[in-house]
């Protein structure tokens, strides 16, 4: 099978395992995490939240090979832009998942021992609270914009390279506009989700193009004769 389309459906599988896994790790967390009193919350409900907090870690793996995998694809068009985006979505953006995963861990932690905490314990406990949920949320948002960093460079990427069609490659950039912007203001305002939807609308059309067709065979071979002139 030609490697650029085995390469592709990867990419795309990729792609679809990362947004069901982030879909599924706000779903079992954010029941938990927007309540009022979220110790008592992650207390009562430990198992669907570490649930969640392993689907996140889920997600950041397996988008960290995404740039991994294209990696021998992108540098034949730009190799500066292909080490940006490794570093940017497989290195950068994987480590700002840990560290909302870490906040995650010690706020379960915290939970567990909130429940067995006495009255005059409570107080500092919810101090804690407040610190590591302010953590995990800038956290987040930092990951927004970090994200948004690297798939600025992978859309650039794909637009100049027609390795996929040029509406798919405009729709992204126009989309990681709106992502970005959600991402700053997340970092001091509650986060703006509508704004996440047309990128993650596109990231699926755009996996499902790749696993059915991967890569344009045309513009890789093109590519490959202009080097070898």
């Amino acid at each position: 099978m030609d490697s650029s389309k085995s390469i592709g459906r990867i990419v795309g599988i990729l792609f679809i395992i990362g947004t069901a896994a982030g879909i599924l790790s706000v779903v079992f967390t954010q029941p938990v995490l927007k309540e009022s009193d979220v110790l008592v919350k992650v207390s009562a409900n430990e198992q669907q939240f570490i649930t969640g907090l392993v689907f996140l870690l889920i997600m950041g793996f397996s988008l960290a090979w995404v740039p991994i995998m294209m990696y021998p694809v992108l540098k034949k068009y730009n190799k500066i832009l292909a080490v940006g985006y490794v570093v940017f979505r497989g290195g950068i953006e994987t480590v700002a998942y840990l560290i909302t995963g870490i906040f995650w861990i010690l706020i379960a932690v915290l939970g567990k021992q909130y429940a067995n905490a006495t009255a005059s314990d409570a107080a500092g406990y919810k101090i804690l609270s407040d610190l590591l949920m302010e953590g995990a949320k800038r956290s987040t948002a930092v990951t927004m914009i970090v994200f948004s960093l690297g798939a600025i460079i992978l859309y650039y990427s794909l637009f100049k390279s027609k390795l996929i069609p040029t509406w798919l490659s405009v729709w992204g950039l126009l989309s990681i506009v709106l992502y970005l912007g959600a991402g700053v203001y997340a970092l001091f305002k509650p986060s703006v989700d509508i704004l996440l939807m047309p990128l993650a609308l596109q990231e699926m059309v755009m996996a499902v193009w790749l696993i059915a067709k991967g890569f344009n065979r045309s513009e890789i071979i093109h590519k490959q004769v202009k080097m070898e002139v």
